[in-house]
């Protein structure tokens, strides 16, 4: 497959190239370029004129949360009237409400209710994203939840990473008693999950309604017994040292960071950890303590953007619109923000074979009714994409 005469963002030191050209072999990518340096020896019968359009790496939602239960609009209400989230969440609401739905779900129920969201996310040119566990808090759910994320993946044309969160939450039954909850829960979970070939990285929420960072320092020992990478939820709502301990571990990301200190983003630096943004969460919550965007410019952190599609603090099913209030809300550049859904996200689920145009990478690329890169992040409530190709299909 050829495409010619289209505006490339590459996301590559390339940048943007006028009139270029991508070459696509075996659900790889072959060459790409402009079309005045196009080899003779690329010309083939299929080709397709993309008169202008642009192209740019197919998206990547690397925060998600898109297999669960039930919905929180009762809670959405509560918000209005002034309940924050700790609020909501100590009174039994929150993150609890939804594991209640989520046990009471088969399967198949499960995966019913999933279908439209991950389909919404593929028509707006998403060919990966991550899918956390995390709304079980028992050994059962937990591994029902991925086995349905690992489904999704055999029925649609996208690629699904899996990330286990059974540090997402005590769960009543164990309320007091995080660390009980630990070993009898969710580290047999973990591992049970693990021997299924159900995991693909590990994930906590550290936080002062979840775990502290001692505790997420339980979890992430036992996944690297098992060789698993990690990432954390950190400093969304206060600084516990959650983006250092993740820093410290190695990890793929550190996600939220509203309260992250430029102290954190130098030890994210160091580790190459990517800090993702999650404004849905920050606008549904109506937070005011934006992350330090400043402080990971200045130390060279990659900023990832996502939806962090959840049913009650994001009920957001757009990365085009994360997109507009990465900008909006945190500041942003256009560019800054097709990154972070792109070669910063690949980066943040520990992928090196997608997230830009180059000789060599997957042939995952969304192809837009637009002009510029520029235009993706401009808009909201309205979609440009014009055409998705998927890797195993090109």
């Amino acid at each position: 497959m050829l495409l010619i005469h289209g505006t490339l963002a590459t996301q590559t030191d390339l940048g943007l190239i006028r009139d270029g050209a991508v070459a696509l072999r075996a659900g790889r990518i072959l060459w790409a370029g402009a079309m005045a340096d196009l080899p003779d020896a690329l010309a083939q019968d299929d080709v397709t004129d993309l008169q202008g359009r642009l192209v740019t790496p197919a998206l990547i939602d690397c925060h998600t949360h898109l297999v669960h239960g039930g919905n929180r609009a009762r809670e959405f209400e509560m918000r209005l009237s002034g309940a924050s989230y700790e609020d909501i969440a100590r009174a039994g609401g929150g993150i609890v409400s939804t594991v209640t739905a989520t046990r009471a779900a088969s399967e198949d129920d499960l995966l019913a209710q999933a279908l439209p969201r991950l389909d919404a996310l593929i028509a707006e040119g998403i060919a990966t994203l991550e899918i956390k566990s995390g709304y079980g808090l028992d050994i059962e759910t937990e591994l029902r939840m991925l086995r349905v994320a690992r489904r999704l993946a055999q029925m649609r044309p996208v690629r699904i990473r899996t990330t286990f969160l059974g540090a997402h939450a005590v769960p009543a039954e164990y309320r007091g008693r995080a660390d009980a909850y630990l070993e009898t829960v969710c580290l047999p979970a973990l591992r049970a999950a693990h021997a299924e070939g159900l995991v693909d990285a590990v994930d906590g929420f550290c936080e002062g309604i979840a775990f502290s960072p001692d505790q997420i320092a339980r979890v992430f020992a036992e996944a690297r017994a098992l060789h698993l990478p990690v990432k954390l939820h950190a400093e969304q709502l206060s600084h516990l040292g959650g983006t250092r301990l993740a820093a410290d571990h190695g990890a793929l990301s550190a996600d939220h960071v509203e309260y992250a200190t430029e102290t954190d983003a130098q030890a994210m630096a160091r580790a190459g950890t990517v800090a993702v943004l999650l404004p849905g969460a920050f606008y549904a919550l109506r937070e005011t303590q934006a992350p330090p965007v400043a402080a990971f410019r200045a130390h060279g952190v990659p900023m990832a953007v996502a939806t962090d599609l959840n049913p009650g603090t994001s009920p957001m099913n757009s990365l085009l619109l994360a997109m507009n209030m990465a900008c909006t809300l945190f500041r942003l550049t256009p560019d800054e923000a097709l990154s972070g859904v792109t070669l910063h996200a690949a980066r943040a689920l520990g992928l090196d074979d997608c997230g830009a145009i180059a000789p060599g990478l997957r042939a995952d690329l969304a192809i837009w009714n637009a002009d510029h890169p520029a235009e993706l992040s401009y808009r909201f409530g309205f979609n440009p994409l014009h055409r998705r190709i998927f890797g195993q299909d090109a």
